[in-house]
């Protein structure tokens, strides 16, 4: 077994990400090693490579945290995996040990790490931020189930717990927006609405089944929803943008006397959104969502049977994929708005 791993490492903000040898260390109790299949790129880590999250005292380190791969070795004390076993790598904790972080070494000093990174050939992770892979499912879609499926479709089925027949409008269709979409048409929400700038992602979400797509540069899209919903605005809305003013219009969106808004999008550091007062005593409800409070070890089998079922489209969710090397074109892509959710194969 090698004992070292090529990873991309943020060595400075706003500064393209560096390919990096990065020497693998012991393995402490609770910890497992696995060679990283795929990884997703979000919004959430190019708001960290690009600064958006604030000052980085941790400087230089590894990213990346939804992904699949394949267990190589596994620390004292571990019991949830063994190696050969193929897993799913999510940021959100499961059951087994919680080991903080690791710190591995370079030839330009150490190199931090949180306690899941997935943009790198072999990873050093925890027990609790691996879930084995049920049968079934392609260690490519699988990547999915590390965060975008989660939070979005966790969303619908967790936080919400959206009923047939019930509207739902999301703003952005990112990874996150998207797997709320098809979460949200596989229950069989109506009206089910999609808010964005970008042409193409509408057209993709329509594709998914959304009923109605609205591009916000054409128009108050608030107004647009409530003609569409007979007056009364939505039942849900769902947030997966990161922009303030999407979060704003998102929470208008809703119906009063019970209308409920959830916010998933990550917006830079520093900003702020203003809401009507009036709005929450005239019934709305707004909250955030902790990845759509799913838990892994019972909710990815449960999205991997609807996707083996037929009725989470993974597969169509992802827009492109990339290599290692090419990591830094697949956040400007991102950035640029041309992929809803990449991936990248190590």
């Amino acid at each position: 077994m090698a004992d070292t791993t090529i990873a991309a490492v943020l060595h400075e903000l706003n500064k393209p990400l560096r390919l990096t040898e990065l020497t693998l260390p012991a393995l402490k109790p609770g910890q497992v090693m696995v060679d990283v299949a795929y990884s997703g790129v979000c919004q959430s880590q190019l708001n960290e490579i690009r600064g958006r999250k604030g000052p980085d005292k941790f400087l230089p380190h590894t990213l990346g945290h939804e992904g699949s791969g394949t267990v190589t070795a596994v620390g004292e004390r571990v019991t949830k995996v063994k190696p050969g076993m193929k897993v799913v790598l999510s940021w959100l904790k499961g059951s087994g040990a919680d080991v903080p972080g690791t710190v591995y070494q370079s030839a330009d000093g150490p190199v931090n790490s949180g306690a899941i990174s997935t943009f790198m050939q072999r990873t050093v992770t925890c027990e609790n931020r691996v879930t084995p892979l049920p049968d079934g499912l392609p260690l490519r879609e699988a990547a999915l189930l590390g965060c975008a499926i989660p939070t979005g479709a966790g969303i619908v089925f967790n936080s919400l717990e959206v009923k047939q027949g019930e509207s739902v409008v999301i703003f952005g269709a990112g990874g996150v927006g998207l797997s709320a979409l098809i979460a949200a048409a596989s229950i069989g929400a109506s009206p089910l609405i999609v808010v964005d700038i970008v042409p193409d992602k509408l057209e993709k979400a329509k594709s998914l089944g959304a009923t109605h797509a609205i591009d916000a540069r054409s128009g108050d899209p608030v107004a647009k929803i409530r003609d569409l919903t007979g007056g009364q605005g939505a039942h849900y809305a769902i947030e997966a943008s990161g922009s303030p003013v999407a979060m704003e219009a998102a929470f208008e969106a809703v119906r009063n006397g019970g209308g409920r808004c959830v916010i998933a999008g990550n917006a830079e550091h520093g900003k702020t959104i203003r809401l009507n007062p009036f709005s929450l005593i005239s019934g709305k409800r707004i909250a955030g969502s902790w990845g759509g409070e799913s838990r892994p070890d019972s909710d990815i089998p449960r999205y991997a049977a609807l996707f083996s079922a037929g009725r989470l489209p993974l597969s169509q969710l992802i827009t492109a994929e990339y290599r290692l090397a090419d990591i830094n074109q697949a956040f400007d892509d991102l950035e640029g708005g041309r992929v809803a959710r990449a991936l990248v194969a190590i």
